[in-house]
Parts: structure tokens; C-alpha cells; sequence
């Protein structure tokens, strides 16, 4: 085996990120020498500089004529990866923004914390993006693992965080030795744990070995249907966003969600999708497609009884992770090729309307100190404004016109039954019909009940400026979806990006 070296050249291209661990360590010194009044804000504003500068590289290094790959194949410099981290740190970004200024002592007891372990999520996610070779992929896995399991248990005194936390550990932990198990089956197979060659030993060991094969695909589908919370792998997922801290929980619901999804369809069109006549690649679509159903049915109808908005965005979540699931499931063809552009672009409308929801419920609870649909009401009487801003991203989360939400899930309908898969629209149209109900609950709050203590509201200066970019991208994403679909077809192949080496 060749020893792991790295080049100047190389580390050039791991500008993103070197700058993350990096800004990782100085914000840890720094929290520790300045006092705690001081270094609140301007740690916050520090670690959003060094999401800019990250996500700058990342720009510098698209549209590359070749793909870079390091540390012996195990990590793949490609346009999937960029495009991947662009949504990680857009994500991030807008956490901490939000956050600045906007985050109360008893929410987050230590914000300086709070900031430097978001820095080291991302990164994980990040190396999940690129990576090539499942060890790489289970170290950034597990940094983004980690990082997150300790943003939920910082509210210390708070019996809702440490329960959400217990059963994100616990949960968690089963579900990486599920995914290290169906790992071991790949190495055992091939030898291997580079992703290309297991790829090339998988076709090989189809006839003979099937059962292992079988084995190892659903091993993997459950333990990453924990990390997207994918019905029914998505019982942790109410109790942790509840009872994490408002921005912690934007973070699980955006950020790691992608990352996800990220190595998902990687791992799933790089192992187990082929255009071979074996029934094996036909029941793997099938069985990403069912899970997919579920995910939309149930994540939409148990969504109909929840009246905190915590536990019902984090139901709308599982909802969502079945529509983002179809690109997956939908195996590409001559008719159907822009798998990735539907996924992407729901993706970054998910990013929007979520992040905006999140920033319109931190505003509702700085004024009202309510997590519940309740605390909606009469918004439009006490602050019109941020009324209106949120039916734009309630519209965009109901998929109604025009707004991104609704170009995203129309894209991938139309893509599901461009391949003939009917009955997976329908289900889409069906959930997507089942939501209107809970999503214009809140517009009936603002709109058709009044506050009866007249309750303020008030809101920062960070949290406003988050809420309408999120109001405003959600608009353009809706008038001008083809233009965002050009844009990731320019940069993303499949033949450069995904499928080389293959």
C-alpha cells in the first residue's frame, strides 16, 4: 500500500477544511483568555468569518476540470463534494448568525462553546461529503456524531435536554455499530474499504455471495435512516429537537440532515446502484422507495396532533427526508438523469424555509417564552411584518406557489413519475395535501386568534436579518427555479463527479 502523503498542491485543496479546525483552535484559546462578557458576540462573529472564508475556498475550487483525490482515494476533491458543503456552511452560517445576540444564558449557559463545537460539526460533514473509502466516511460521521450529541446536552439544567440528549447517545451509538457492521460485510467481500472497489468486487460477489450482499445494503439503510430520521428509524428525533437549544436543533434539522444525505447518495449510487439486470438493484431501489413512503406518510400524519412547534418541525423533518429520498430512489436513466439536481435543489429550499421557521420560533420565544403553535397567535396584529415573512415560509415548507418548497417537490414528483414510478408521486401529492392542514394551522394563529396579554414582540437584529434572506432566497428560488437547476447541472456530471473510477 502506498504510504498516505500529502502535497502542497493537496493541502491547497483542503483550504475549506484547514480553516474550520483551524478557527476550531483559536476560538478555544481565545474563549478561555478573554472575559466571558466580551466574548460572547465577538466569538460568535469570529466563527461566522470562518464559515465565509471556508465556504470561499470551497467557491475557488468548483467547476474543477479534474477530480482531486488524497490520502490514497480515501478523499475525493469533486463538484458533489462542493456543492455538498456549500449547503453544510450556508447552513451554519445562518445558525450562528441567528444566534448572535438573539441566545439567552439559561438557553445556552456556554455560548463560547457553542460557537467552536458548531465549527467542528461542519467539518465532519464536510469530510462526509468527500469522502471516498468508508473509513473516511465513519470518521467524519462520527466527528459530526459527537459534536452534535454534546450542542443537545449544553442545557444542563434542563430535564427535556438531558432526556433528548440520553436517547440521542444511546440511539446514536446503536446506529454507528449498525453501520460499522454493515461496513464489515463490504471489507469482508472485497478486502477493501475504498468505495470503487468495493463497487467492482460487489458484481462479482452477487451470484455467490447475495445473502451477504442483501445483509449489508439493509445494515446500512437502517443505520443511516437513524442519522436522516427516516421512518421508522426516526424516534429520537421529536425528543432531541425539543429539547435542544432552538439553534441546536436548526443545526440537526439542516446541517446534519445534508450531510447525511450526502454520503447516502454517495455510498448508495456508489455501492449498490449498477445498470446489471441482477434483481439485487432492483430491490435495493424498491426498498429505498418504500422507505421513502413511509417516511412521507408518517412523518405528515402524526405531524396533524403536534402542537409544539419543536416536535412538529422535527415530524415535518421526517416528512421532508421522504421526499429527499426519491432522487435516491429513482435509479438513473436515459430518460432520467438529474437525480442529483432535483435532491440539490429541494435541498437548499429546505435549508431556507427550515432556517426561517427556526428564526420565526426564537423570535416567538424571546417574546413569549413559548415553544407551543399557541404562542403564534395575533402575530399579525403585534408584529405584521414578521407575519408576513412567515406565510412566505409557511407556503414554501406547505409546497404551495411560488416559492422554492413547491419547485422542489414538483421536480421530484415529476421525476418519479418520468420514470414510471406512479404510485411514489401520488404519495408525495397525497402527504403533501395531509400537511396543508397542520401548516396553515399557523397561519390561523397569526391571522384568526388573538393574544390575549398583547404580549411584545421582539426581535433582534441578527434574528430579522436571518428570517427575510431566508424570506427573500425562498422567493427567488421560486421564480426562478430553471436558473438555480442550470447552475448545478453546469458544475455536477455524473460521469466526472460521481461515477468516475467506477
Amino acid at each position: 500500500m502506498e504510504p498516505l502523503r500529502l502535497q502542497l498542491s493537496d493541502i491547497t485543496l483542503l483550504g475549506p477544511e484547514l480553516t474550520l479546525v483551524i478557527a476550531t483552535v483559536v476560538l478555544a484559546l481565545l474563549d478561555l483568555a478573554l472575559p466571558k462578557s466580551s466574548s460572547r458576540t465577538l466569538l460568535g462573529w469570529l466563527s461566522l468569518l470562518s464559515i465565509v472564508i471556508s465556504a470561499a475556498f470551497v467557491v475557488g475550487s468548483l467547476n474543477l476540470t479534474e477530480t482531486h483525490q488524497l490520502l490514497n482515494l480515501s478523499y475525493r476533491i469533486d463538484d458533489f463534494a462542493g456543492i455538498f458543503k456549500l449547503v453544510l456552511l450556508t447552513g451554519t452560517g445562518f445558525v450562528i448568525l441567528m444566534s448572535i445576540g438573539s441566545v439567552k444564558e439559561e438557553e445556552i449557559p456556554h455560548i463560547g462553546e457553542f460557537y467552536y463545537m458548531l465549527l467542528p460539526a461542519t467539518l465532519g460533514g464536510m469530510v462526509m461529503a468527500s469522502s471516498g473509502d468508508l473509513v473516511t466516511l465513519f470518521v467524519g460521521l462520527e466527528l459530526l456524531s459527537i459534536t452534535s450529541y454534546i450542542l443537545v446536552a449544553q442545557r444542563k439544567k434542563n430535564a427535556l435536554s438531558n432526556e433528548g440528549a440520553f436517547k440521542y447517545i444511546v440511539l446514536g451509538g446503536i446506529s454507528s455499530a449498525i453501520i460499522l457492521y454493515g461496513m464489515s460485510f463490504l471489507y469482508g467481500l472485497s478486502g477493501s474499504t475504498n468505495i470503487v472497489q468495493i463497487n467492482s468486487a460487489l458484481g462479482e460477489s452477487l451470484q455467490s455471495m447475495s445473502p451477504i450482499v442483501y445483509l449489508s445494503f439493509f445494515l446500512l439503510l437502517a443505520g443511516f435512516g437513524f442519522k436522516i430520521a427516516a421512518a421508522p428509524f426516526h424516534t429520537w428525533a421529536p425528543d432531541v429537537y425539543q429539547g435542544a437549544a432552538t439553534p441546536v436543533t436548526a443545526f440537526l434539522a439542516v446541517v446534519s440532515k445534508a450531510a447525511s444525505f450526502a454520503i447516502v447518495f454517495r455510498v448508495m449510487f456508489g455501492l449498490y446502484v449498477s445498470g446489471a439486470n441482477h434483481p439485487f438493484y432492483q430491490d435495493v431501489m424498491t426498498s429505498l422507495m418504500t422507505v421513502a413512503a413511509i417516511a412521507m406518510i408518517a412523518g405528515n400524519f402524526i405531524a396533524l396532533r403536534q402542537k409544539n412547534m419543536k416536535r412538529l418541525l422535527a415530524y415535518s423533518g421526517v416528512a421532508n427526508t421522504g421526499y429527499l429520498l426519491v432522487p435516491i430512489a429513482v435509479q438513473f436513466s436515459l430518460t432520467h438523469y438529474t437525480n442529483f439536481s432535483e435532491l440539490v435543489f429541494y435541498l437548499i429550499a429546505y435549508l431556507f424555509m427550515n432556517i426561517g421557521a427556526f428564526a420565526l420560533l426564537m423570535i416567538i420565544e424571546r417574546s413569549t417564552g413559548e415553544e407551543e403553535i399557541s404562542g403564534l397567535a395575533g402575530l399579525y396584529f403585534r408584529a405584521p411584518w414578521t407575519a408576513v415573512a412567515a406565510v412566505v415560509i409557511v407556503l414554501s415548507l406547505a409546497g404551495l406557489p411560488v416559492t422554492g418548497g413547491f419547485f422542489g417537490k414538483l421536480y421530484i414528483m415529476l421525476g418519479a413519475a418520468q420514470t414510471r414510478h406512479y404510485w411514489l408521486s401520488a404519495v408525495m401529492i397525497g402527504t403533501s395535501v395531509v400537511s396543508f392542514y397542520y401548516y396553515f394551522g399557523f397561519i390561523r394563529q397569526m391571522f384568526m386568534r388573538s393574544d390575549n396579554e398583547s404580549r411584545e414582540i421582539q426581535t433582534s437584529g441578527t434574528l430579522g436579518v436571518t428570517l427575510w434572506i431566508c424570506v427573500a432566497a425562498t422567493l427567488i428560488m421560486g421564480f426562478f427555479p430553471q436558473g438555480i437547476l442550470a447552475w448545478i447541472g453546469k458544475i455536477f456530471t455524473l460521469s466526472h463527479d460521481l461515477f468516475m473510477n467506477m
